[in-house]
C-alpha cells in the first residue's frame, strides 16, 4: 500500500505540477490577451481620433467649397449685370451714331445746297480794285477747299465774280 500510496502522491504532486503550469499558462495567455486588448483600445482610440480629424478637415474643406460657390455665384451676377449694360451702352452709343450721321449727312446737303451762293453777294460794297482784291484775299481764306469750311463750288463762283468784277474795274 505504500506503493500505492507514493503512486498517489506522485500523481497528486504531477497533477498539481500540471495544474500550476496549466495556470501559469492560463495567466500568461490572459495577460497577452490583456496586453493584446490594450493595444487594440489604443488603436481605437488613434482611429476615432482620425476620424475626428478627418470629418473636421472634410467639414472645413466642405465650407469652403460652398463659400467659393457663392462667390462665384455673385461674380458671375456681377458680370452679366456688367454685360447688360455694357450691351445697353452699346445700343446707345449705336443710337447716337447714327443721329450724328444722319446730322451730319443732313448739314452736308444743307451746305451743298447753301455752297453755291450769287458771287456778288460776297463782293458785295466793294468800290474800287484794291477793297475787291483784299475781299478776294480773305474769301480765299475763307473758302478754299484746303480749310475746314471750304467747298469748290464756292471757291469757282467767287473766282467767276471776281474775273468780272475785275474787268469792270479796269
Amino acid at each position: 500500500m505504500e506503493q500505492a500510496a507514493m503512486r498517489i502522491d506522485i500523481d497528486e504532486v504531477a497533477f498539481a505540477q500540471w495544474s500550476h503550469e496549466e495556470a501559469d499558462l492560463l495567466e500568461r495567455g490572459k495577460q497577452a490577451l490583456r496586453k493584446e486588448k490594450k493595444e487594440l483600445e489604443r488603436e481605437r482610440r488613434k482611429l476615432e481620433r482620425e476620424k475626428r480629424d478627418f470629418s473636421a478637415v472634410k467639414n472645413c474643406e466642405d465650407d469652403r467649397i460652398e463659400k467659393e460657390k457663392q462667390l462665384f455665384e455673385m461674380k458671375w451676377k456681377i458680370l452679366e449685370e456688367e454685360l447688360k449694360k455694357l450691351a445697353d451702352e452699346k445700343k446707345q452709343v449705336e443710337r447716337q451714331r447714327n443721329f450724328y450721321k444722319h446730322l451730319a449727312d443732313h448739314q452736308v446737303q444743307e451746305e451743298k445746297s447753301a455752297a453755291v451762293v450769287r458771287g456778288e453777294l460776297f463782293f458785295a460794297g466793294v468800290e474800287d480794285k484794291q477793297a475787291l482784291k483784299k475781299r478776294y484775299k480773305d474769301l480765299l481764306k475763307i473758302y478754299h477747299p484746303d480749310n475746314r469750311s471750304g467747298d469748290v463750288g464756292t471757291v469757282q463762283e467767287i473766282n467767276r465774280e471776281y474775273d468780272r468784277l475785275q474787268a469792270r474795274y479796269q
